[in-house]
C-alpha cells in the first residue's frame, strides 16, 4: 500500500473533486441554515452522491443517514468532515477501516495526528478547506 499525502496544491484538489462520485458528510446537520447542510445541498446539486453521517437522524436531504462511518457499506470517495478539530481522531480511525480515497476536513478544521495516521494508511488528507468553495473556485467552469 502506498502512503497517502496531505493535499495542498490546487491541481491535486481539483483532481480529487473532479474524480469523486460519492461523498460521506460527517456531521451533516438536518438544519438548512447550517454550513454542513448548505455544502451538502450544493454537492448534491452538482451531481455527487451524498451519504449523511449524523447519529439520531434517519434521513437528511432525502438520503438515508448513518450513525457512524462504520455503518456505511458502499464505497466512498471522500469523507467530508464537519466536526471540531479535537473530535477528529476517532473519525480518522473509522475512515482507516473504511478506506475512502480522501479524508477532507472542512474550513477551520485541522488535526495533524489524525492526518499522520490517515496518510500512513494510504488515505489522502485535505485540511482547513471548504469543499464547496474549492469546487466553485476550481471546477465550476467545467460543469456548464
Amino acid at each position: 500500500m502506498k502512503p497517502g499525502k496531505i493535499i495542498t496544491e490546487d491541481s491535486d484538489i481539483k483532481d480529487i473533486i473532479e474524480n469523486a462520485k460519492t461523498i460521506a458528510i460527517l456531521g451533516l446537520s438536518p438544519k438548512p441554515e447550517r454550513d454542513s447542510n448548505r455544502v451538502a445541498r450544493y454537492l448534491k446539486d452538482h451531481g455527487y452522491s451524498i451519504i449523511p453521517v449524523r447519529p439520531g437522524q434517519k434521513e437528511i436531504l432525502g438520503q438515508s443517514a448513518y450513525a457512524t462511518l462504520d455503518d456505511i457499506k458502499e464505497n466512498v470517495d471522500i469523507v467530508n468532515v464537519f466536526r471540531n478539530s479535537e473530535q477528529i481522531l476517532p473519525h480518522a480511525n473509522e475512515a482507516i477501516r473504511m478506506q475512502p480515497k480522501v479524508f477532507w476536513m472542512q474550513l477551520g478544521i485541522e488535526n495533524q495526528e489524525a492526518a499522520t495516521l490517515l496518510v500512513k494508511a494510504g488515505i489522502d488528507v485535505v485540511m482547513n478547506k471548504c469543499i464547496k468553495i474549492e469546487h466553485d473556485r476550481l471546477c465550476k467552469k467545467n460543469i456548464l
